[in-house]
């Protein structure tokens, strides 16, 4: 497995200063999208692999760990990243049929003009924040 399955930190931190820049400088939003994978799922990387040959020149992904990714959707709106995400998904498993669909939980996070004060902490707390629990409890 010799395979590198995380980014070097600072490419992250220059990710978010990137966004925050166009947020802050040029009035232009860009969502933060959280992507991650049960443990030990063997088709995320695969997945991660198609995500990026399918984003723009301008969009990134970061690779946290095996199960985990962050991708910057630059000069988009929630909704747009939205479509973007489930876009690219159904584009993976209609190219590459598996015998189950990827489970994958994802996370938005709009970065806008007044987001200057975010930390990378805040953002990838709520794009990797756990489902709400339906049952209340």
């Amino acid at each position: 497995m010799g395979e590198t399955t995380s980014d070097d930190p600072r490419r992250l931190w220059d990710l978010f200063g990137r966004l925050r820049n166009l947020a802050s400088e040029h009035a232009v939003g860009s969502v933060v999208v959280g992507l991650a994978a049960p443990e030990g799922d063997l088709l995320f990387p695969d997945v991660m692999r198609f995500v990026e040959s399918e984003l723009r020149v301008e969009d990134a992904v970061f690779r946290m760990t095996r199960e985990r990714a962050v991708l910057f959707l630059a000069d988009v709106e929630p909704e747009a990243a939205v479509r973007i995400v489930e876009r690219l998904l159904l584009g993976f498993r209609e190219q590459f049929p598996a015998a189950g669909d990827p489970s994958i939980s994802v996370g938005y996070f709009r970065v806008g003009p007044g987001s200057a004060a975010l930390s990378v902490g805040s953002v990838l707390q709520v794009v990797f924040a756990p489902p709400a629990d339906a049952s209340g409890d």
